[in-house]
Formats: structure tokens, C-alpha cells, sequence
């Protein structure tokens, strides 16, 4: 039991701070594809 608290305090806080960055990261992710999406629209508009 004392060694699964201790891997819990060694690894909590990194993997909540991982899931915290990776949720912050999604949305930006979402809007940069859906500009590269529009941005492709525009393109082929052009060609």
C-alpha cells in the first residue's frame, strides 16, 4: 500500500498536469483545422 501512494504522488501530479494541457491543446487544435480547412476552400477557389 506504501508503495502505490508513492507512485501516486510521483506520478499524479504529472499526469494531471498532462491531461489539463492536452485539453487546452484540443481546442486549439480544433480551430487551427477547421482554418486550414477554410484556408483549402479559398485555394481552390483560386486555382
Amino acid at each position: 500500500m506504501d508503495q502505490l501512494l508513492m507512485y501516486m504522488s510521483s506520478y499524479g501530479f504529472p499526469m494531471v498536469v498532462s491531461a489539463f494541457l492536452l485539453v487546452r491543446i484540443e481546442k486549439k487544435l480544433d480551430i487551427l483545422d477547421s482554418s486550414i480547412r477554410d484556408l483549402t476552400r479559398v485555394i481552390e477557389k483560386k486555382l
